[in-house]
């Protein structure tokens, strides 16, 4: 195989979840533009078809569907639609998040709705499409994580500015931690299916309504001096999707200009 023609999507089934936010845009026009049939899923169904007709007008394959990962039966429910629908799953890329917690002082009960989403509800992801991928013996399954997987709060940041961070509270770090250590579990444990799973770690995503003085403390954290545009994530998750990346697994790749390399 020529190896531009090993990162082609092209006769793969993939599913993409949280495709109508800022990095999840990017995503589904990744696996759509190389070539798989692509479902995207999340609770606002009107957001996502949105997204699915720019890309079908440009003569892609991308079909909307609705599921909410807090509860196992209807992601049992988009499983069963897409395979019957189309007779495998290739490609699933775990995205969507909920930002329930905004508060170090929320009740302990929102903690405990965020991480069943968070936390059991990828997991619940990873085992329904995982048990398809099985039975094909092949697969790659992609987590969305963040930095803040991998690094703490940084209230400096935010000194000087007018901004409110939602960051000082511990749900997400907890949970995009732990998604590398499942990203790692499950690796090891679907590996013999002949499965690949990986983590990707992005950094900040630039915006214009972001106040400067943030901005360039930002900036001077990253190798690159930036922020992640709307292009930043779409090489590497073709690469992990696709035959290019077939001897990588259970590996965390940040995708942040550097910023937790110093």
């Amino acid at each position: 195989m020529n190896v531009l023609d090993s990162f082609s999507l092209k006769g793969k089934v993939a599913l993409v979840t949280g495709g109508a936010g800022k990095y999840g845009r990017q995503i589904l026009e990744a696996v759509a533009e190389a070539g798989a049939v692509t479902y995207v899923a999340a609770r606002n169904l009107e957001a996502l078809q949105k997204e699915a007709d720019k890309l079908n007008a440009r003569g892609y394959d991308v079909r909307a569907c609705k599921y909410d990962q807090g509860k196992e039966e209807t992601i049992i429910a988009l499983r069963d639609h897409i395979v019957s629908e189309s007779g495998r799953i290739d490609v699933l890329v775990n995205n969507s998040v909920a930002r329930i917690v905004d508060s170090w002082d929320n009740d302990p009960q929102v903690y405990q709705e965020s991480l069943n989403i968070n936390v059991n509800g990828v997991f619940s992801m990873c085992r329904a499409f995982g048990d398809v991928m099985k039975k094909q013996n092949s697969g790659s399954i992609i987590n969305i994580g963040s930095i803040y997987g991998m690094v703490g709060y940084d209230p400096s940041l935010y000194i000087g500015t007018d901004m409110v961070s939602a960051d000082p509270h511990p749900a997400y770090y907890v949970e995009k931690g732990g998604m590398i250590m499942l990203t790692k579990f499950i690796g090891s444990y679907l590996g013999q299916n002949n499965i690949r799973v990986n983590c990707i770690s992005p950094g900040g995503y630039y915006t214009p309504d972001h106040n400067p003085k943030f901005l360039e403390k930002y900036n001077n954290k990253t190798f690159l001096g930036r922020m992640a545009n709307d292009e930043d994530l779409k090489g590497i998750i073709v690469f992990l999707a696709s035959d290019a990346s077939a001897y990588v697994t259970g590996t965390n790749i940040p995708v942040d200009g550097g910023l937790t390399a110093k």
